[in-house]
Parts: C-alpha cells; structure tokens; sequence
C-alpha cells in the first residue's frame, strides 16, 4: 500500500469531472496532534483546525457529488488520551452539534452519529437526536460522524442485537447472514464503503468500519488532517478511478 504524494502541476492528468465517483467514502481525520507539534502548538489546536478542515471537506463532498461520506472523529480508545485533550474534543464536538442544526441545512446534507451514545451527557444526546431529527427529510448526502466508535464494538453490538432475537424466538440461527450482520450495524441501509482515505501516512485500520470495508479501497496519503484539502481528495479520487475492482474474482 503506497503513501500518495501530492502531484506536481505537471503530473495532473484527470480531473473528477472524468471519473466516477464513489458511492461512499470514509476518511481517517488522522494527524491533528503532529500537525500542532510540528508548529510548537499544543494538541488542542490542531483538533480545531482539524475541525474546520472537516467542514470544508463535507462541504466539498456533498458539492461534488458524493452521496455517502463517513468521517472518524473519536474512537472508542480515544479515551485513553489526556484529559485535557479529551475535554477539548468534546467541547468541539458539542460546539459543532450546536452550530450544525443548522450550519449544513442550505447544504441539504443528512446528519447521522455512528458509535456509543450511551456515554455522552444528556444534553449532547439531547443535541445528537436533535442533529439527525433536523436534518433526516433533507436530500442531500449522508454525514456519518463516528463518534465513540470502534468497529470491534460495532460488530459485538450487532452479534448481541441478533442473539437477543435468537434468544426470543425472533430468528433462528439458520436465519443468521452477512446480510443480516450488516443491517445491524451503524450504517444499516447504506451502501459499504468504496474508498477509505487515511491523511497522515500510517498504515492502520485503528479500528474502522472493519465489517464494512471488506473490499474498500484504501488510499493513504501524506498530508495532515488539518493541511487536507479538496486537490488531496481530489487526487485520492482519481487514484481510486484507476484501481481495478474485482470484489474476490478475475
């Protein structure tokens, strides 16, 4: 899996108005912390800017086109980061479910929350709810914020769902299929994800949308989150438009 770096002026052949585009797209926000480092800032810094690259992006995508995009904005294991640092996500994050009630509706873009609620306060459920109520009959592209999420969890979420049903006597385990698993994770009804872009040139997974991105493609790239800008995702969309999908066969 090789790191994309950015093309020179010369080297850029295609454009997206050329290609077709992904259905779905997921992006690894990765790099806020060595983006502030690198600039003698505290990690709280490059989450806002990381922030406000994440605006710009979902903007650009919905823009273009894109009809699904899922963002990792907080893991289940982020929390194992200094207080400090948590704390300013989450002020963020509760600034942001503020502002998008009504910040993405000329956009007409949907709003939904994959991941764990159950540890957030009453009022930034109370916010979450209120984000997806305000913008579910819009018609535009699906936001999915990954907050509290790890696909690990996700995939015990959805075997628990299915062995409570068992259990029951609402299905019987000859009932049990991928299909079955998979609309009872986060992201039921919506198309598996064509194309994971990672910023910051790490070669992990850290724990996202592993059951759907079983034959996404995943494009590395050397920029940091908060330096990420449309030409990057840009070029991450030709890179896909070039790959050959075969999906396990010739």
């Amino acid at each position: 899996m090789a790191i994309f770096k950015r093309a020179k002026k010369s080297e850029e052949t295609l454009s997206i108005k050329d290609i077709v585009l992904p259905q779905h797209i997921g992006i690894i926000m990765d790099g806020n912390g060595r983006w502030a480092k690198k600039r003698g800032l505290p990690r709280t810094a490059g989450h806002t800017h990381g922030a406000q690259t994440f605006r710009k992006i979902a903007r650009y995508c919905s823009d273009i086109g894109i009809k699904y995009l899922t963002v990792y904005a907080f893991s289940t294991e982020n929390w194992k980061r200094p207080q400090k640092e948590v704390d300013a996500i989450m002020k963020l994050f509760k600034d942001y479910l503020i502002e998008a009630i009504t910040d993405f509706k000329d956009d007409s873009i949907v709003v939904k929350f994959i991941g764990d609620r159950s540890v957030f306060s009453d009022q930034m459920r109370e916010l979450i709810e209120k984000n997806e109520e305000e913008s579910k009959d819009r018609d535009g592209m699906v936001l999915n914020i990954a907050m509290n999420y790890g696909g690990r969890d996700e995939i015990v979420h959805a075997v628990k769902n299915i062995a409570d049903d068992v259990k029951t006597g609402k299905l019987d385990v000859n009932d049990i299929t991928d299909k079955l698993l998979s609309d009872n994770m986060y992201t039921c009804g919506q198309p598996d994800p064509d194309l994971i872009i990672r910023p910051s040139g790490e070669y992990r997974t850290s724990n996202f949308l592993l059951w759907q991105s079983a034959y996404a493609e995943y494009c590395i790239m050397d920029v940091l989150w908060p330096d990420f800008k449309s030409e990057d995702l840009d070029r991450a969309l030709i890179e896909f438009a070039k790959r050959n999908r075969r999906f396990g066969g010739v």
